[in-house]
């Protein structure tokens, strides 16, 4: 099955944790990972990969002694990243972004320099919106990155909250169109 067809599937059954139709398109990721220092990032969190648009970028560009940890809760996209991500640098976790310190002091890491989440915010309770974002928020280095995407302008507020440094950059080529929060701890 192709990866759309099979992130089709899962939207539909999945509609509170799969937030699109289709994977992200290329130019979202390119705007999702434009500001991050690769360089210097030598830890880095990724929340709701799903098919692994980003995380095939992210393991492209990381340093070479960098850490990856990637949290996916849906069975059906675990099992893609899992038969697709043998680099000994990813750690794929099939547990809850909320976890992101535990699984931080389980790797012997105290932080992580960069959050990148593909989490549909908006779908979630405000509970769980808030609980993620301060999971992210408490594992992130001072001047730590933060960036997610999400389809409108809804959860902004909730993510000022947390990051008060904030850039919003708008990407139409994307199905459907994309805001990117780029955000400094």
């Amino acid at each position: 099955m192709s990866k759309k067809k099979s992130f089709l599937r899962q939207f539909w059954q999945e509609k509170k944790m799969v937030g699109a139709m289709a994977p992200s398109s290329r130019f979202l990721a390119q705007k999702m990972l434009k500001g991050i220092d690769f360089k210097r990032a030598k830890v880095i969190v990724e929340l709701g990969p799903g098919t692994g648009v980003f995380t095939d970028k992210i393991v492209e560009l990381m340093h070479p002694d960098a850490v990856l940890l990637v949290f996916e809760l849906n069975d059906h996209f675990m099992d893609q990243l899992r038969s697709r991500y043998t680099d000994p640098r990813v750690r794929l976790i099939h547990d809850s972004a909320e976890k992101i310190q535990e699984y931080l002091e389980k790797e012997g890491l105290n932080h992580a320099d960069v959050v990148v989440s593909s989490l549909p915010l908006a779908n979630f309770p405000k509970e769980l919106r808030d609980s993620i974002l301060n999971a992210a928020d408490d594992a992130l280095v001072e001047n730590g990155h933060y960036v997610q995407f999400q389809y409108s302008l809804q959860s902004k507020k909730q993510i000022q909250k947390t990051f008060k440094k904030m850039q919003i950059r708008f990407t139409p080529l994307n199905f459907p169109p994309a805001f990117v929060y780029s955000c400094r701890k």
